[in-house]
């Protein structure tokens, strides 16, 4: 396997305290790999990095690249698969942030992973079987099942081949998700008399260097008699379901009609195959053609579904179309807080706007449901600033007082704009640490005393007193 070495797309250094690099990298490098030059590319001293207590913040996903401070260098800690990592999902990427300390600083990090061809095409079963009359029309279709192929691009499935073609032909229709409906198409009679039954080989062939595929057979048993085949009422069914609807919802219900009498008109509705395991999530009635939501949807995860269903005949032949559903969002995700860095302790001589913490704040849902406001009690002489779109900074508003008070308790809520809100906090401590800028002060401005003569030396003669506002040694 060739390995592409590490491109630097983009650096862009937003401000002195906050900065943005790009990278991009294949999957599959081997552990310890060489990502990038962290510290060249921000323009950072390695010094800085140890002095700052460099670290890299990954949120909640599998940490995958590591920082080695030493050197200034991002390594492949382990080895990353980008089917696993993203899927479908495209581009692909991790999203890291490194954060510095004294003075605080953070740097977001993106690294694209880029495919390589490491999957072959596969289908879901070693063969696909047809009942197919000697009397079928020519012109007839018959769905295929779809190969999966879990790369991307150019190294995703491109092309299927069907053998032999004598009477057979193959024909491919481009779909709106990308994929290519399959099918096999009768070009010549069939003759039960002559040939009763029929093997065919469906290879499926992706686009990689060197290419891969896979193959499934295709039998033909060849029958009498049903020269109709069912059609759909439509060729796109589209239908709408909440996330979080309860199982046994109905979501559509399908129909496709057979000209043909009697058993040669009695139809079955079945879903296809798909990339998605759509068969844990909608069951299809066979005789009714109603969908049924069986498993747990995720607006989330998914926001659209596609299904491929196909109306069968009881002599083999059949009509495809789809079904494509959208999920709408509900408000079923509070905000989640993250603190990147923070300080326990600030001298009460602390310039203000001086930043004693930072926060991630994200809300998967959608639209307002996953807008997000956050503040802070009013009663603290701070104030909350969104430094970059789900980052914030909390920072001294005024000049500090220990004397006035040592001691702030800080709540931090972030509320979405759902309806109804969905909301989360935290509560931080803050000590205010002493400075000398209280001098002794004497109760009183003036002390008048007597005494009466020839007293005893060592006699106390009068107490004076004063106060001092600072904490100890500074009082």
């Amino acid at each position: 396997m060739r390995r592409q070495a590490p491109l630097l797309i983009l650096v862009l250094f937003l401000t002195s305290v906050f900065g943005q690099v790009s990278y991009s990298i294949p999957e599959e490098m081997e552990k310890s790999s060489l990502v990038c030059n962290l510290a060249q590319d921000l323009g950072l001293d390695v010094k800085r990095l140890k002095s700052g207590r460099a670290r890299i913040h990954s949120g909640d996903s599998e940490e995958y690249i590591e920082l080695n401070r030493d050197r200034g260098v991002l390594l492949i800690k382990e080895r990353i698969d980008r089917e696993t990592l993203c899927g479908e999902t495209t581009p692909c990427a991790l999203h890291l942030q490194m954060i510095l300390e004294n003075p605080m600083e953070l740097f977001r990090i993106t690294i694209e992973i880029t495919d390589v061809n490491d999957n072959a095409p596969s289908f879901a079963s070693n063969e696909k079987r047809f009942e197919i009359s000697e009397s079928a029309v020519i012109g007839s279709k018959f769905v295929l099942e779809k190969a999966i192929d879990a790369d991307i691009g150019t190294n995703d499935l491109q092309s299927y081949s069907l053998n032999p073609t004598n009477n057979f032909a193959l024909k491919l229709e481009n779909q709106a998700d990308g994929s290519k409906k399959v099918e096999m198409v009768l070009q010549k009679p069939l003759d039960r008399e002559h040939q009763e039954h029929i093997s065919l080989l469906l290879t499926a062939i992706d686009g990689g260097q060197p290419r891969m595929s896979g193959t499934m057979q295709v039998i033909v048993n060849v029958l009498d008699a049903n020269d109709n085949a069912p059609v759909f009422t439509k060729s796109v069914y589209k239908a709408t379901i909440t996330e979080n609807s309860p199982r046994g919802t109905s979501v559509i219900t399908v129909s496709a009609s057979d000209k043909d009498g009697g058993s040669n008109g009695e139809i079955s509705y079945v879903i296809s195959n798909s990339k998605r395991r759509l068969s844990e999530l909608f069951q299809i009635d066979r005789k009714t053609g109603e969908v049924i939501l069986i498993g747990e949807i995720d607006y989330e995860k998914t926001k659209l579904f596609q299904i491929d269903i196909e109306a069968i005949d009881n002599g083999g032949l059949s009509d495809s179309s789809k079904i494509l559903i959208d999920i709408t969002d509900v408000n079923d995700n509070s905000p989640q807080l993250k603190i990147l860095s923070k300080s326990d302790t600030i001298s009460e001589d602390s310039p203000e706007n001086t930043v004693i913490v930072m926060l991630s704040v994200n809300d998967p849902d959608s639209e307002r449901n996953g807008e997000v406001k956050c503040s802070i009690n009013d009663d603290i002489p701070l104030k909350i600033q969104n430094t970059m779109n789900g980052f914030y900074s909390l920072l001294t508003e005024v000049a500090l007082d220990r004397e006035r008070s040592s001691e702030y308790n800080i709540t931090v809520t972030c509320s979405d704009e759902g309806v109804p809100s969905l909301s989360s906090s935290v509560t931080l401590t803050l000590q205010i640490s002493d400075v000398n800028d209280n001098a002794p002060v004497f109760e009183r401005s003036s002390y008048e005393a007597y005494i009466v003569e020839n007293n005893t030396p060592g006699l106390s003669i009068y107490t004076v007193k004063a106060r001092d506002a600072d904490w100890n040694q500074n009082a």
